[in-house]
C-alpha cells in the first residue's frame, strides 16, 4: 500500500504551497482507517521539505515518479520515500531513501544496531543504512513484479540534521554503508548525484504502481537458500512424531488454499522439538513459494533461530521471515498462506510498545493466515498478559470459521529424554502431584548448592565444553546497570558474588554469545531456547514453609512487567489473583530449570528453601 503518489512537480508544488504534511495525513487516514501521530505528521513537514530541495534540477525529471510512506507487503514497515523513473538504457529504477531527523547517534557492539535519542531516552534501533538495505531486499525476495521486469533497487539514508562524526559512517557499519549509503546534512548535492546515477528519465510513477499492484511470493533463489541452510543442520532432524507434525501441517495449507481457514494447535512441554519442526516448515513452505512467517512474541527465540539457521550472528536477508507476534494488527485476510506461530502460549491481546494496539494477536494472526500453525505449552504462561490457551485459540478460529487440527508432541528429546524430569519438577515446585518423587534414577544431572558461587563456578566450568551453560534467575533484583554500567545487578555480597542481568550488552542473542556466561539471564531471553547446563538463583518470591511451596509477589522487581496489575486483581478478585500469580510464578521457574538438556543446578536466596530442596532431592 502507498500513502502518496505523485510526480516530482505535484510533490514539489504540494510542498511550496505548505499542505504537504496535510496532504499526506489526509491520505493516511485513507489509506490505513487511522490516524497517525502528531510527531510523524511533523517529521513530514521537515524531512520533505530537504527532500525538495535535493530533486530541485533540471536534471531530474519533473514526470520523475514520487511515492510516500510505502507499506512493505506482510510487514508492518514502510518505506519513507521512493523515486522511480528510468535510466538512458531504458532500464526502470526505484532509489528507496529512509529519511531520519537525527542530530546524533551513539556506537553499538550489534550488527547493524545503533543507539540515538528515541522517545524519552537513547535506545537501540536498526541502523539506517541497514533499514534502507532491508527494505530493498525484501522487495526483490517478494515481489515478482521487482524480479519479472528486472527493475534495480538503490537503497540509501538522508539525515538532513546530522553532521559527521565517527559514528554515523563508522567503520563497523560498513557492511551495509556499501549496500546503502548515508548521507548526511551538508551532502544534499551528493545525494542528487546518486539519484540522477538512476534516473534519467521520468516515468510518472508508473513503475512503483505496479510494483504495488503485482503479485507477492517469494523468489526461488530467496527459498533455494534457505532450503540450503537447513539441508544437513543436525540441529533441524525431525524424529518421530515430530515429522507427523510436520506433515500435517503442510497438509493443511495446501488444503487451506482450496477449502478456508484452517488452524493446527500442536501441544509439547519443554525439549519436544517444536521449534525445531517450526524453522522446518518455514523453510518447505517456502520452498513451495508460498508466504509464510516464523512468529514468536519474545524476540529471543526469532534472533537464535536465524542465527542457528544461517549459521552467522550477523543480520541477513531471511530477517523478514522472522516476525513479532504484533505485526498482524492491519494484515488483509488470508495474506499469507501460512504463519507459524512458536511459543504461542506467550501471545497477547494488546500488541505495540505500550500494550495499546490491536484487538487479539491470536484473532490477527488467524485473519492474517489461511493456515495458522500454533506451538504451544501452557504450562509456560509466565506473565499475566499472557492469554495464549488451546480453549482461547479454538474460540478465536470458531469465530473466523476456521477448521481446528489438533496434535500433541509428547517425546522428549530435552532432559536426556525424560518426562520424568518434567514430573519431579512439577511434584518439586507443587504444580501437581505425581509419583516422581525423586531423580535417583534419571540420567541427569541435578543439583542444589551451597552458595550462588558455587553455582556460578560450576556453570562456568560447564560452559568450557561447548559454550553451552548459563546463569539464569527469576526476576527479584531490579535491572540498577541499564542506567549505570558500572553497577551490579544481582549481589551476594556475604558470598563475593556479584554479576549482571543479560538485558544490555548482549540482548536476545544472550544465550548463544561467548562471554555472555559472565551475565545473568532471565525468563525474557531463555524461554523457548535451550543449553546443555542451566545454573538458576531461585529468589525469594518463591519459598518453602513448612514443608510447604510458597509464592511471594511481593519480592519480585519493582521492574518485572509480568505480575503487573495484580494488586489490582487482588482487590476485585482474590482468589483468582492468587491462582495466576501462583502459576506465573512457579510456570516461570519450571521454565527455567527445564532449559538444560544434560543438567540443573540451583540455589535459592531462602536458607530454609534451600535446605528443603536439598532434602527433597
Amino acid at each position: 500500500m502507498i500513502v502518496y503518489r505523485s510526480t516530482k512537480k505535484g510533490f514539489q508544488d504540494e510542498v511550496e504551497r505548505g499542505d504537504i504534511d496535510l496532504t499526506i495525513e489526509k491520505k493516511f487516514f485513507e489509506v490505513f482507517h487511522k490516524r497517525t501521530t502528531d510527531k510523524e505528521v511533523d517529521s513530514w513537514w521537515n524531512s520533505l521539505h530537504y527532500m525538495s530541495t535535493v530533486l530541485n534540477d533540471p536534471e531530474i525529471p519533473d514526470n520523475t515518479g514520487i511515492a510516500i510512506e510505502c507499506q512493505i507487503p506482510q510487514t508492518n514497515k514502510r518505506i519513507d520515500f521512493v523515486i522511480t523513473g528510468t535510466d538512458e538504457n531504458n532500464k526502470p529504477n526505484v532509489v528507496i531513501i529512509e529519511l531520519k531527523q537525527w542530530k546524533t547517534a551513539e556506537l553499538s557492539d550489534k550488527d547493524g544496531i545503533i543507539k540515538t535519542a528515541l522517545g524519552k531516552g537513547v535506545r537501540e534501533t536498526s541502523h539506517p543504512s541497514y533499514q534502507a538495505w532491508s527494505y530493498a531486499t525484501f522487495l526483490h525476495d517478494y515481489s515478482e513484479t521487482v524480479r519479472n521486469e528486472n527493475i534495480t533497487l538503490s537503497p540509501c539514508a538522508y539525515l538532513h540534521n546530522y553532521v559527521e562524526d565517527q559514528v554515523i559512517r563508522n567503520p563497523f557499519y560498513n557492511n551495509y554503508l556499501d549496500k546503502a549509503p548515508v548521507f548526511l546534512k551538508r551532502d544534499p548535492h551528493k545525494l542528487r548525484d546518486f539519484i540522477k546515477r538512476y534516473v534519467k528519465k521520468g516515468d510518472d510513477g508508473e513503475i512503483m504502481y505496479r510494483i504495488d499492484s503485482g503479485k507477492i511470493r517469494p523468489s526461488k533463489q530467496l527459498s533455494e537458500s534457505l532450503a540450503s541452510l537447513l539441508k544437513g543442520n543436525a540441529e533441524f532432524i525431525m524424529l518421530d512424531e515430530q515429522k507427523l507434525v510436520y506433515e500435517t501441517a503442510l497438509w493443511l495449507t495446501e488444503k487451506a488454499k482450496k477449502e478456508g481457514k484452517k488452524v493446527l494447535i500442536v501441544e509439547g512441554g519443554p525439549g519436544t522439538g517444536k521449534s525445531v519442526v517450526a524453522i522446518n516448515l518455514l523453510t518447505e513452505i517456502t520452498k513451495r513459494e508460498m508466504l509464510t512467517q516464523y512468529v514468536t512474541k519474545n524476540a529471543a527465540p526469532r534472533a537464535v533461530y536465524q542465527s542457528k539457521l544461517t549459521g552467522t550472528i550477523t543480520k541477513t536477508r531471511f530477517a523478514a521471515l522472522f516476525q513479532s507476534s504484533g505485526s498482524f494488527i492491519n494484515t488483509p485476510i488470508n495474506e499469507f498462506d501460512a504463519l507459524i506461530v512458536d511459543e504461542a502460549h506467550r501471545l497477547n491481546e494488546k500488541s505495540g510498545m505500550f500494550q495499546n494496539l490491536g484487538e487479539n494477536q491470536i484473532k490477527e494472526i488467524i485473519h492474517a493466515a489461511a493456515c495458522s500453525i500454533f506451538f504451544i505449552d501452557e504450562d509456560q504462561k509466565v506473565t499475566m498478559k499472557d492469554i495464549g490457551t488451546k480453549e482461547e485459540i479454538i474460540k478465536q478460529a470458531k469465530r473466523l470459521n476456521a477448521e481446528v487440527v489438533e496434535l500433541e508432541l509428547s517425546s522428549q528429546f530435552r532432559c536426556n529424554g525424560s518426562d520424568a524430569y518434567l514430573a519431579f519438577l512439577d511434584n518439586l515446585l507443587e504444580i501437581r502431584s505425581t509419583a516422581n518423587t525423586d531423580i535417583k534414577d534419571l540420567n541427569y544431572e541435578f543439583k542444589v548448592c551451597d552458595s550462588p558461587a558455587e553455582l556460578r563456578d560450576m556453570i562456568f566450568e560447564k560452559n568450557k565444553e561447548k559454550n553451552s551453560a548459563r546463569l539464569v534467575a527469576g526476576y527479584c533484583w531490579d535491572w540498577k546497570s541499564q542506567k549505570d554500567p558500572a553497577a551490579m545487578d544481582i549481589t551476594f555480597p556475604e558470598y563475593k558474588f556479584a554479576m549482571k542481568w543479560n538485558l544490555a550488552l548482549d540482548s536476545m542473542l544472550w544465550i548463544m554469545k561467548p562471554n555472555s556466561v559472565n551475565e545473568i539471564g532471565c525468563i525474557h531471553t531463555c524461554q523457548g531456547l535451550e543449553l546443555d547446563y542451566v545454573g538458576v538463583i531461585i529468589g525469594e518470591d518463591l519459598i518453602v514453609r513448612d514443608g510447604k511451596v510458597l509464592v511471594d509477589p511481593a519480592k519480585r522487581s519493582k521492574m518485572d512487567s509480568s505480575i503487573k496489575g495484580y494488586k489490582k486483581m487482588l482487590a476485585s478478585d482474590p482468589e483468582k489473583a492468587k491462582d495466576l500469580i501462583r502459576k506465573i510464578i512457579k510456570n516461570t521457574y519450571r521454565t527455567l530449570m527445564t532449559r538444560g538438556m544434560k543438567g540443573c543446578y540451583i540455589w535459592c536466596v531462602d536458607k530454609e528453601t534451600n535446605e528443603w530442596m536439598k532434602n527433597n532431592l
